[in-house]
């Protein structure tokens, strides 16, 4: 079967459909946001919030958002940013013989303007094939002025059991610990495993990730990334998100490709990129 890319409707809003070798996944154009992605020999790798809002003005629950110019609550500005709340544009798309391939562009507008007065360029690339996910984003300082930002791939995994779920690879590096007054730690274990609230931004990680979950594995890498956060909300706090049921904690952690313990300083012209695959094993 050839790859294919077709214009849909995902709960109201505009999205695309990419198809190649058996793959598929679904990205909307609201907030650029890969909201589904099912490999060629598997099931749904990630986890979308069945009580999200998709009102196009309030972020998705789930999928992969893409946070800039900030990090969390770790500056003045919105929580995650505001480039997930923003209605993204096709820029290219490409298929070939085995993959399929989008490139969704976002730009500042007087909105932006008004919270964080830069003029930018965001490019997010998003590639299926087989069993493979990347996705790779692009920041450009098109200002006069310098500026800094912190970002993520907000990528939120569907699991079968949280607390059967194991992520190896954070052996030895040291972590910022949210949930815990900013406490810096340092990873002792050979598997990190959810038993409570982990909110964590692991600093300087160079390995690769595997994810256990049941009877599959996903493996994880970035480039670009400095950092990657763990982070599942537990009972008590996930309770109070209105757009998460209360047991939803228990099918989703979010493993991350970060920059957050540093700002990135991008002089103006330049540009910055930061790539994440996900390979279903």
């Amino acid at each position: 079967m050839s790859a294919t890319i077709r214009e849909i409707e995902f709960n109201g809003l505009p999205a695309l459909e990419l198809e190649a070798s058996g793959a598929r996944a679904v990205v909307s154009l609201f907030g650029g946001h890969v909201l589904s992605w099912t490999p060629a020999e598997g099931k749904e790798w990630l986890y979308l919030s069945e009580q999200s809002g998709f009102d196009g003005r309030t972020p998705i629950r789930g999928g992969v958002p893409v946070c800039f110019p900030q990090f969390a609550e770790r500056g003045p500005l919105p929580k995650h940013g505001f480039a997930r709340s923003r209605m993204w544009s096709l820029s290219e798309q490409r298929c070939g013989d085995d993959f399929a391939l989008v490139v969704l562009r976002l730009h500042d507008d007087d909105a932006t303007r008004a919270i964080w007065p830069f003029a930018f360029s965001l490019e997010l690339t998003v590639c299926i094939e087989d069993n493979r996910l990347d996705l790779e984003l692009e920041i450009a300082n098109t200002d006069t002025r310098v500026f800094s930002f912190t970002g993520a791939l907000h990528t939120y995994l569907r699991v079968s059991e949280v607390e059967e779920v194991a992520v190896e690879g954070l052996y030895g590096f040291n972590y910022i610990d949210t949930a815990n007054a900013d406490a810096v730690r340092r990873e002792s274990g050979e598997r990190v495993m959810i038993e409570a609230e982990v909110d964590r931004i692991y600093c300087g990680v160079t390995r690769p990730l595997l994810v256990r979950d049941a009877r599959r594995s996903l493996g994880v890498n970035a480039e670009g990334f400095p950092d990657v956060v763990v982070w599942n909300p537990w009972e008590t706090k996930c309770a109070a998100m209105p757009d998460m049921p209360d047991s939803g904690f228990r099918r989703m952690l979010c493993t991350e490709a970060a920059v957050a313990e540093k700002p990135v300083e991008l002089p103006p012209g330049q540009q910055w990129w930061g790539r994440q695959t996900l390979v279903s094993l």
